[in-house]
């Protein structure tokens, strides 16, 4: 078997360098030198077997339960050479044929009724929150921040804020929904920024806790309020509407009814904005790493599965921003922000836990930089009238949140 790996690395591997040392200290080399070298320990035949086989799961497995080890370079290098090579040579056929099956059941594995949408939201979001500080921001933006020229993550999060506000064109003292609120920051932001009433959901009870903790601290009470529920079991109407880095977890079976939802929760000349990774290629499925370790029961949509259902739905697209990079750049700063404190993720957890956790994030940030991963922010409304017909009201709004950021405090809405 080890001789149809070899078959598969030198198919594939044409520039770099990488070696390969078997499970029996056999060490063969690919690639044509012309990269910093790369060099991966298998630790016994059955891995090479696995690799030859599930290449997109194995890899991350055995990597995650020190199967795979490094020798030179880190994880990160390893995939950033097999995804550079992966441009001009795909996987052989019968890994595709793997992919068809995955495809093929993805609805099955993807239906999200709200018992299993809490669960799947509790796997990820409700371990240890200390966790999540050792490489978030201070504000704990857990999406895509908005590079622009020279800013670190701190100001990207605060700019992919600013940039949600200006384009949601809230007027003082309109509702706003909060789709997925995370940990609160984008909707204490808001009301800030936009003197609005927030209200944000979540499934997460350790978001939810937080969520609360902080809008207390802030004073904003009376201003925004969290809630532990689905978006399904919203009711009320809202004059805006937004959601980041949750429409990943509604499940492709699902589509049609969450933009029915927000519909419905909208009122006549309401706007909503949807911030989510997409894929700039055909629907496909979920990565089996993914979907199995970080984020059961999540989609990454391409943007002709949610053109579909918005089209049905009754909805407008009334703007369409794709991000492209950004979010290898917020993957880079997790990443190194992680590694950096990996000894203190491994005391709030162990060491599988890290390894598991570090080729997340290296793999995510490979996927951005050389797959066809994007974000798509998605502007809807009701009316085709109901926003103004050029985006010069963006640039505006975003000036002038520039301009004015934190030096008022929020209004009430009625006051």
């Amino acid at each position: 078997m080890f001789t149809l790996l070899d078959i598969f690395l030198r198919r594939i591997v044409r520039r770099g360098s990488l070696t390969l040392i078997s499970a029996d200290g056999t060490a063969r080399r690919y690639g044509d030198g012309s990269r910093p070298a790369v060099s991966v320990r298998l630790a016994d035949k059955r891995l090479e077997r696995q690799l030859v086989l599930d290449p997109q799961l194995s890899l991350g497995e055995a990597y995650m339960h020190g199967r795979l080890e490094m020798a030179e370079g880190g994880i990160y290098d390893f995939l950033e050479l097999f995804l550079t090579n992966l441009a001009n040579e795909p996987l052989p056929g019968w890994t595709r044929s793997l992919d068809t099956a995955r495809y093929m059941l993805r609805r099955l594995r993807q239906f999200n009724p709200t018992g299993r949408a809490r669960r799947n939201v509790a796997h990820h979001y409700d371990i240890d929150g200390a966790i999540y500080d050792l490489f978030l921001d201070t504000d704990r933006q857990y999406s895509c921040g908005y590079f622009t020229e020279g800013a670190d993550l701190e100001e990207a999060q605060l700019a992919k804020k600013r940039h949600l506000a200006a384009k949601l064109a809230i007027e003082p003292g309109q509702r706003v929904l909060d789709i997925g609120s995370g940990w609160g920051g984008l909707g204490l932001y808001l009301a800030k920024a936009a003197h609005c009433d927030v209200t944000g959901v979540t499934l997460s009870r350790e978001q939810l806790k937080v969520s609360r903790e902080r809008t207390a601290r802030e004073g904003l009470s009376r201003a925004v309020r969290f809630e532990f529920k689905d978006y399904r079991k919203v009711e009320g109407q809202f004059d805006r509407i937004v959601s980041v880095g949750m429409f990943e977890h509604v499940g492709v079976n699902h589509y049609g009814a969450y933009f029915r939802k927000l519909r419905d929760l909208l009122t006549d000349d309401g706007v909503a904005l949807i911030h989510t990774i997409g894929r700039s290629e055909p629907p496909t499925a979920t990565n089996p790493f993914i979907a199995k370790y970080i984020f059961p029961g999540g989609y990454i949509p391409a943007l002709s599965e949610m053109a579909a259902s918005i089209e049905r739905s009754g909805l407008v697209i009334a703007d369409l921003e794709v991000l492209r990079l950004h979010y290898a750049e917020t993957l880079r700063a997790w990443r190194e922000r992680f590694l950096a404190n990996r000894d203190k993720a491994a005391a709030i957890q162990d060491e599988t836990f890290c390894r598991m956790w570090e080729f997340y994030l290296a793999a995510s940030e490979t996927a951005f930089r050389y797959q066809n991963l994007v974000v798509f922010q998605v502007q809807l409304a009701k009316r085709i009238k109901s926003l103004p017909i050029t985006r010069d009201y963006m640039y505006k709004a975003e000036r002038g949140i520039i301009e004015h950021e934190g030096a008022e405090q929020p209004r009430m809405a009625g006051e």
